[in-house]
C-alpha cells in the first residue's frame, strides 16, 4: 500500500511509519512539526519508501499519484499542547479532518481517524463501551481537544454515510513509550522525567483519579490490525455505538487501551522504585474537567480484531525509563551514582 500519515512525526504516528514501513508498505507523511520532531524520523530518512513533508493539514492538500490509505493523526495531543495551542487544535479536527477526508474521497482511498478516550469527557459509566456518548464540558478549556476529536468522529461518519468512503476510527486511551517528549505534560512523561532529576512528582489532587496505560507496541499493533480489517457488511452487533443502522460493523470507533486501571498515585509509586528515585510527592490542585476515572471496555477490539494489550505496566516502564534517560543525557552509571547518596 502507499500511505499517507498526517502528524507522522509526533510519538504514535511515527511508531506507525516504523510499522507500515517494515510491513513493506510505502509511507508518506505530513507534519507541520508543531507538536512532532523529525528526530522520531531521522531513522528512516533514504529509506527508498519513505518521504516526509513539512505540511500544515489545515491548508489545501495536494499528493500526486495514487494513495491507498490516510491515517489522520495530525492534533496537538497532550495537555500541555493543546492549552498552549486552543485554536489549531480546534483547526485541525475540523477543517484538518475535512481536508484529509477530501483527499481520501478524490483518491478512493481508505481513512483512518486517530480519535481518543477524552470524547467521553468525565465519564459517568465506567468502564467507558464505544455505546457511551460522554459527558465532556464544551466550553471548558480542555473541551478545545474534545469537540475537536468529536467533530472528526462526526464528519468522518458523514463521509462514510454519504460519500461511501471507506472509514476507520480508534478511540485511543493513555499510551506511553520511547518517543514521547520530555515536557509533553502527560503523566508518564511527567514523572519519569521528575523521577530520573530527582524533581518532586507532581500529583494532581490525591492521585486518586485513575489511568489505564497502553504501551506503544500494544497500541499500534490495534491500529494495524483495523487499518487492515476488511469490510465485515452491516452491522448486528449489540455493541456497535450507534446500533444497526446499515452500516458495517468495522466503521464504527473501536477503543484500544489497556483495561488494568491503575490509581496515579500507584503510577507514582511503581516510577520511583524502578527509577531508585529519592523525588518527592507533590500535591497540586485538581486541573479542570479533569476525569475521575478512566477505563477502556476493550470487546469490541476483541471480537473485531482479535487484540488485547500484551505488555503489563511495569514491563513498559522498564522499557520507557531508558529512553528517557538518554533523551535527558543521564548515563544509568550517573542516576545509579546519584541516587546512592541522596536519602531515602
Amino acid at each position: 500500500m502507499r500511505c499517507l500519515i498526517t502528524g507522522g512525526a509526533g510519538f504514535l504516528g511515527s511508531h506507525l511509519t516504523d510499522r507500515l514501513l517494515d510491513a513493506g508498505h510505502e509511507v508518506i507523511v505530513f507534519d507541520n512539526l508543531i507538536s512532532g520532531r523529525e528526530d522520531n524520523l531521522a531513522h528512516r530518512f533514504g529509506h527508498p519508501g519513505f518521504r516526509f513533508i513539512k505540511q500544515d493539514v489545515t491548508e489545501f492538500l495536494y499528493l500526486p499519484g495514487q494513495l491507498d490509505a490516510v491515517v489522520h493523526f495530525a492534533s496537538p495531543a497532550s495537555p500541555i499542547d493543546y492549552l498552549r495551542m486552543p485554536i489549531p487544535t480546534l483547526k485541525v479536527g475540523s477543517l484538518g479532518t475535512h481536508k484529509a477526508l477530501g483527499l481520501c474521497k478524490a483518491k478512493s482511498a481508505r481513512f483512518l481517524l486517530a480519535s481518543t478516550s477524552e470524547v467521553y469527557g468525565d465519564p459517568q459509566v465506567h468502564p467507558q463501551p464505544e455505546t457511551y456518548w460522554g459527558h465532556v464540558n464544551p466550553v471548558g478549556p480542555r473541551g478545545v481537544y474534545d469537540e475537536a476529536k468529536r467533530f472528526a468522529e462526526a464528519i468522518t461518519m458523514a463521509y462514510h454515510r454519504y460519500h461511501s468512503l471507506d472509514t476507520r476510527i480508534v478511540r485511543i486511551f493513555n499510551t506511553y513509550g520511547p518517543r514521547m517528549r520530555p515536557n509533553d505534560g502527560r503523566v508518564v512523561s511527567n514523572f519519569i522525567v521528575q523521577a530520573l532529576t530527582d524533581a518532586p512528582l507532581t500529583i494532581y489532587g490525591q492521585g486518586e483519579q485513575t489511568r489505564s496505560f497502553t504501551y506503544v507496541d500494544d497500541l499500534i499493533d490495534g491500529i494495524w490490525r483495523l487499518l487492515m480489517h476488511e469490510d465485515t457488511g452491516p452491522s448486528t452487533a449489540s455493541d456497535a455505538p450507534m446500533g444497526p443502522d446499515g452500516t458495517s460493523d468495522i466503521h464504527f470507533p473501536v477503543n484500544i487501551g489497556n483495561p488494568r486501571e491503575f490509581t496515579v498515585a500507584e503510577l507514582a509509586e511503581k516510577v520511583l522504585t524502578l527509577t531508585s528515585s529519592a523525588s518527592s510527592l507533590e500535591h497540586r490542585p485538581l486541573p479542570v474537567d479533569d476525569p475521575k476515572v478512566r477505563k477502556p471496555n476493550i470487546d469490541r477490539a476483541r471480537r473485531l480484531l482479535g487484540w488485547e494489550p500484551r505488555v503489563p505496566l511495569l514491563e513498559g516502564l522498564e522499557r520507557t525509563i531508558p529512553y528517557f534517560r538518554a533523551s535527558l543525557g543521564l548515563s544509568p552509571q550517573h542516576v545509579a551514582a546519584t541516587h546512592a547518596v541522596m536519602p531515602v
